[in-house]
């Protein structure tokens, strides 16, 4: 049977599902284990010798979490990530992954500097990881993302996006065609009905998810191999 693709309700009843007397899961723990998944996909695509400077472009929820944990990782990888958050989340969890980050000596340009040094960035960086939306995104995109998205777009640089690439419906795609258009997506848990005719290269990072939860929601997930936290999914399965 072919892996079972989430709609918007499916995808955040699962997410509670994780998180409550059942799963057993904490916020900071499937965040953890996102992003690590997040950074191992991309430093498997795009190595650091070739590729060291990541500019990991976050927004101000769950999505930006990941993106901070996967920062830490990256630099512990020996790449050289640089965050970009504008409007960081306000949640204690929040402020101590960018502390963490911090303490790595990962630069976190300044909310208030980050429409100018935005160009200024990407210019020198060579790749872009991408955690501004998730699932729970809404159009249209609002300041300052707009003007981010298209700068983003407009840099050349790979793209590798985090559960659903930036400014796509989670069920229509990139409809409106104001999205990313990633070289790469890392879907997490599951991934959403919008990404399912993605034609980039597709990688699952969900293997938090325990037998029972598959089982009962139908998953399909595919095995993990050895003890990578990614697994691949074949070229274009919605076709």
């Amino acid at each position: 049977m072919s892996i079972r693709y989430l709609t918007a309700q499916l995808a955040q009843q699962i997410d509670e599902e994780l998180m409550n007397a059942v799963g057993a899961f904490s916020l900071d723990q499937l965040m953890e284990l996102a992003g690590l998944a997040c950074a191992q996909t991309l430093a498997a695509v795009y190595n650091k010798e070739k590729y060291p400077k990541v500019l990991v472009c976050c927004g101000p929820g769950n999505q930006g979490g990941d993106g901070l944990v996967a920062a830490r990782h990256l630099g512990m990888f020996g790449y050289e990530p640089t965050v970009y958050m504008p409007k960081p989340g306000s949640k204690d969890i929040y402020q101590r992954l960018q502390k963490q980050c911090i303490n790595m000596g990962i630069p976190i340009i300044s909310p208030s500097a980050s429409a100018e040094e935005l160009p200024r960035v990407l210019q020198s960086s060579n790749v872009i990881l991408d955690a501004i939306f998730g699932f729970s995104f809404k159009p249209p995109v609002r300041a300052p993302f707009d003007d981010a998205l298209k700068l983003i777009s407009a840099s050349g640089l790979p793209i590798v996006s985090v559960d659903i690439p930036s400014g796509w419906d989670v069920e229509r795609g990139n409809a409106q065609g104001v999205g990313l258009n990633p070289d790469l997506l890392v879907s997490l848990t599951a991934p959403k009905v919008g990404v399912k005719y993605f034609m980039g290269r597709h990688f699952l990072g969900g293997r938090f998810v325990p037998k029972a939860l598959q089982e009962k929601f139908k998953l399909n997930l595919p095995e993990y191999p050895g003890f990578d936290q990614i697994v691949e999914l074949p070229k274009n399965p919605g076709l």
